[in-house]
């Protein structure tokens, strides 16, 4: 199928064009919705499938930190985690990537020395997103300038509540020419929703097709830094939402649940999720991330014990 846009041109002409087609999307069944996202939850995985479920999960991690804390060291040391989780097992598998601030990336490229993990930062006034444009397209250019691999971005929440939806079009597209370097490559675009302060499932789906239509390479549930963050049902919409929308373009996004995801059982929940809703062809890091730094310690301490029969518990692992 030809990876195209063709048939939604109309949508994103105007506001009102926008509002309808966005409106005219298919309610969404909360009880359904969650019913199935509990039924995937209690799929049981175990030996080598769940050997091969730990390293998949920890390659499709973004180890972050995110603090007003923050200092050079640390993110080299996270940057060090990131290519050698376990430093005494070097057959595991690299994370996805180190996510920082803007001011960070320079550091965690210099650490990473070309490893095979990329940058990744967030932008746009990250969490709230309470900032003029001008600013919001300085930051994120700033991230790419300094090396940044991915760019996660986040919507202005405001505006979409109060129905400006094609002011949150145009800001995902602003801020994805903002991606783009002088020689023509670009950053790849993360477009955080923030699903705990959208209310609604139906919200939820807005959004993603907002952020699909818009040119998001990734649609993200949140930054974690609310109360409600990823959750298997709001994870399940927007792996149906990316399904539905490559079976109409052509064109694959990735998911990225994020915030909450602690645990091993937790991440393999959402790997039966992706399986079993957008496909196998998701199940890599170059279209599915979990944005859960304290789930790599759990990952790791489940690999040891299936490789050693020992649980080494967590002074095993590094603390963050």
């Amino acid at each position: 199928m030809p990876t195209t846009l063709t048939a939604f041109a109309d949508v994103t002409t105007s506001d009102s064009a926008l509002r309808r087609f966005l409106h005219g999307l298919p309610g969404v069944d909360a009880v359904g919705l969650e019913a199935r996202a509990a039924a995937l939850g209690t799929r049981s995985i175990k030996t080598t499938a769940k050997a091969y479920a730990i390293d998949l999960a920890i390659s499709m991690i973004d180890l972050t930190t995110l603090e007003g804390a923050d200092t050079p060291g640390k993110v080299r040391a996270l940057s060090a985690k990131a290519v050698h989780p376990d430093p005494t097992d070097r057959t595991t598998p690299m994370t996805a990537a180190v996510c920082v601030y803007p001011d960070m990336v320079a550091t965690a490229k210099a650490a990473l020395n070309g490893a095979d993990v990329k940058v990744a930062s967030v932008a746009t006034a990250f969490p709230a997103g309470r900032a003029a444009l001008p600013v919001k397209l300085a930051d994120t250019r700033d991230a790419v300038a300094a090396g940044a691999d991915e760019i996660d971005m986040v919507i202005d929440r405001g505006a979409f509540l109060a129905g400006r939806y094609l002011d949150t079009y145009e800001l995902i597209r602003a801020v994805k020419e903002a991606c783009v370097r002088p020689d023509g490559t670009a950053a790849r675009l993360k477009v955080i929703f923030e699903t705990g302060e959208l209310s609604t499932y139906d919200n939820i789906r807005r959004a993603s097709w907002i952020g699909m239509l818009a040119g998001a390479d990734f649609i993200k549930t949140s930054t974690g830094k609310v109360g409600v963050n990823a959750t298997p049902a709001n994870t399940l919409l927007m792996l149906e939402a990316v399904r539905d929308f490559k079976a109409q373009t052509g064109i694959q996004i990735g998911v990225k649940p994020a915030g909450g995801i602690r645990t091993t059982k937790d991440a393999i929940k959402f790997l039966v999720l992706v399986n079993e809703t957008a496909g196998e062809e998701w199940l890599t890091n170059q279209w599915f991330r979990f944005g859960a730094s304290s789930l790599l310690n759990d990952l790791l301490m489940q690999r040891q014990k299936l490789s050693t029969g020992r649980y080494s518990g967590p002074d095993y692992v590094t603390v963050d």
